[in-house]
């Protein structure tokens, strides 16, 4: 017998009181006596289960809801719960080349969503934890690793997920940070003795295994504490190593390694993921009509899908949605929000003052810094740069900074760590392999371009100026809407846009004689539309003509058919769309494709169509005119095609002679149909000025 009892029974000698007081004390002793280490599988089951049922309620009120950022209210944790996948080998891990995380992706199209596409394959959280027994999760900011945590938790309290454990959700920071410095035993011990736990049960069910503990956000726990908070997780994980743990961390936070814990990354989310969210997220603000609406839109605005693809900031773009039901015209001012997100609202909202590694970066030098390296980077064509390149702008800067240090080496250091530090405390940079870099989203990098050119206004006209330089180039596209949305008055900018457009053609004759010929056609018509929009209307019908060139040989090639593309082709060119006979004649769009179609022979022949019949429909469309009798004169000329030879024969002979006349008719009459003979170099001026 041990406790009160042996204490008692060695101070008091002598039989006769000894009797006295057993008898007084040991039924008080054997009340208390279930409170005992069970000695039997079905005791200590059946203890887990009754805490189990004790700190259910706790459990739910901790792990059941969630709100972040500006949400007026919590929002039940399973009504917009997202299933989060898992990468088993880390990104940062990944020993590949610049070029090998370029495969896949056309630069010269900029085929944004496809720039460092992850291929590893991905597996569900659920199933990792289960694979193994200590897990350490990684992820950027926002990547929706505390969400995961808190699903764990409610699954193995609703008997959905290890119903036979005991779930214990600790939060790192509030661990490090409680009163007296306890050790994760007696902190875990005192969150059940809440739920009205014994402490010999907590120890129990601890030693036999039987609790999923999950320890959240290990990079939270402040560097005073960093230390101790370590060591006691590696004791207590040693102390009880039966029992299944889970612990996370963001990515680049980590400056150690439990030998016990297999790493894994939280991956982003993919089209699928983003679609659930969404929709449950509507759905749950009894919104449903957005939900369809929000999808669209992401799909028509690339740049702003990429930042969906993190749990947080979607959550962001839902937040805005919902009140506009569209996302604001001006882009750059939705990616400050973002960036004030993950540059400080994230953790101030949560109470978290990270320890700064670059102490003399207020946020306005941190934006600088990013702005200088997205500028650099951008501006070479660089999308993934290497550690070294990134630490080199960042020591450049840092150099310049008021009581900065003069040793190189460690200016070096400080370089590394606030790479470091940029990564772990925004997640802004990212290492996609080891030693190379990137901005998180190419959407981040565009905007910090952005705010480079626009940093100094005695600059604005060189640095605009320069920009302009850049407009025929596609991934350009963004670095200038952005421009025009931070700039008080975009006039400047516009005008050097327009010179640069104009330039591309000026030093051309033959492209300035389709120019003026685009004017004369503006003189021509009598429409109530902007003078720009009826020249742009006519170029785009050449440059569809061109394009539908491309089309029909790559068509007649694969199909392995022998026509006359002058036949097909020319015809096209004479009854192209032109506003004036769309209005005069009365064609419509189908009958454009009709023609198109039509006027190739084996093409009549397999759909049945005949171009007699066709110049039968655009005669009976025209006023009594002399275009009308050139045109009926030219159709009497067309034989039948009852007899297919009859009709070879005779477009063998006539057909460009006939084309000839019908372009002359038509260009006389409605000056259209030109044949220009453009280049191929002239073509891609010619499309780069539309």
């Amino acid at each position: 017998m041990t406790g009160v009892y042996a204490k008692f029974s060695i101070r008091h000698k002598g039989p006769g009181k000894l009797r006295v007081l057993h008898d007084f004390l040991l039924p008080k002793y054997q009340k208390a006596k279930p409170s005992q280490v069970p000695e039997n599988n079905n005791d200590i089951t059946a203890l887990a289960q009754e805490i189990r049922r004790k700190v259910k309620d706790d459990i739910h009120a901790r792990c059941g809801k969630i709100r972040v950022l500006d949400m007026e209210q919590p929002i039940g944790l399973g009504d917009i719960y997202t299933k989060v996948n898992i990468l088993e080998k880390l990104l940062s891990n990944r020993r590949l080349g610049i070029d090998e995380l370029l495969i896949g992706s056309d630069i010269k199209q900029f085929d944004r969503l496809m720039l460092g596409k992850v291929r590893q394959k991905r597996v569900l959280g659920v199933e990792a934890v289960k694979q193994y027994d200590k897990l350490m999760i990684l992820g950027k900011p926002g990547a929706g690793k505390t969400t995961f945590m808190k699903r764990l938790a409610t699954l193995c309290n609703q008997n959905q997920f290890q119903e036979h454990r005991v779930p214990v959700f600790v939060t790192l920071k509030e661990f490090a940070e409680a009163m007296g410095q306890p050790g994760l035993q007696d902190y875990i011990t005192k969150q059940w003795s809440h739920c009205g736990i014994d402490k010999p049960d907590s120890a129990a069910v601890l030693k036999q295994g039987l609790a999923l503990i999950l320890l959240d956000g290990l990079d939270e726990v402040q560097e005073a504490e960093h230390d101790r908070v370590l060591q006691e997780i590696k004791d207590f994980t040693r102390q009880f190593r039966d029992c299944q743990f889970v612990m996370t961390c963001r990515i680049a936070a980590r400056e150690y390694v439990f030998q016990q814990f297999t790493e894994v990354e939280v991956a982003d989310f993919d089209a699928d993921q983003i679609t659930e969210f969404a929709t449950k997220w509507f759905k749950a603000k009894k919104d449903d009509k957005k939900e369809e609406t929000f999808i669209q839109r992401l799909e028509s605005n690339k740049p702003i899908k990429e930042l969906a693809t993190n749990p947080l900031l979607l959550t962001l773009l839902c937040l805005v949605f919902g009140e506009a039901a569209d996302f604001p015209a001006n882009r750059a001012e939705l990616y400050k929000e973002g960036l004030d997100v993950l540059l400080k609202k994230w953790d101030a909202k949560r109470n978290i003052e990270r320890d700064r590694v670059y102490k003399k970066l207020s946020l306005k030098r941190k934006e600088d810094l990013l702005s200088q390296l997205a500028f650099y980077a951008f501006d070479r064509g660089d999308y993934f740069f290497k550690q070294a390149v990134a630490e080199r702008q960042i020591v450049g800067y840092i150099r310049n900074l008021p009581g900065a240090q003069d040793d190189e080496d460690a200016l070096h250091l400080d370089g590394t760590d606030v790479l470091n530090s940029i990564e772990a405390q925004h997640g802004l940079l990212v290492e996609r392999a080891k030693g190379i870099y990137s901005f998180s989203h190419l959407t981040f990098q565009e905007y910090f371009t952005a705010k480079q050119i626009t940093r100094s206004t005695a600059l604005l006209h060189e640095e605009l100026a320069k920009l302009s330089g850049h407009i025929v180039e596609k991934r350009y596209r963004e670095i200038f809407l952005l421009t025009v949305g931070m700039l008080p008055e975009a006039d400047d900018l516009l005008r050097l846009m327009k010179q640069n457009i104009d330039q591309l053609l000026a030093d051309d004759p033959d492209l300035q004689k389709l120019l003026s010929w685009l004017n004369q056609k503006l003189k021509s018509v009598d429409v109530s539309y902007r003078e720009a929009a009826i020249r742009a209307f006519y170029l785009d019908l050449y440059l569809y003509r061109e394009r539908d060139r491309v089309r029909v040989r790559v068509r007649d090639r694969n199909l392995e058919v022998k026509i006359d593309l002058d036949f097909d082709l020319d015809l096209d060119l004479t009854f192209s769309l032109d506003l004036d006979l769309f209005r005069d004649l009365y064609l419509d769009l189908d009958l454009y494709c009709d023609l198109d179609l039509d006027l190739d022979l084996y093409r009549i022949l397999y759909l049945d169509l005949d171009l007699d019949l066709v110049l039968d429909r655009a005669l009976d469309r025209i006023r009594t005119s002399k275009l009308k009798l050139k045109l009926e004169a030219l159709k009497d000329q067309l034989p039948g095609i009852n007899n297919t030879d009859v009709l070879q024969q005779w477009w063998k002979e006539h057909g460009k002679k006939w084309i000839y006349k019908l372009r002359s008719v038509i260009i006389e009459h409605r000056n259209i149909g030109h044949d220009w003979q453009f280049t191929e170099i002239q073509k891609e001026k010619l499309q780069q000025y539309y």
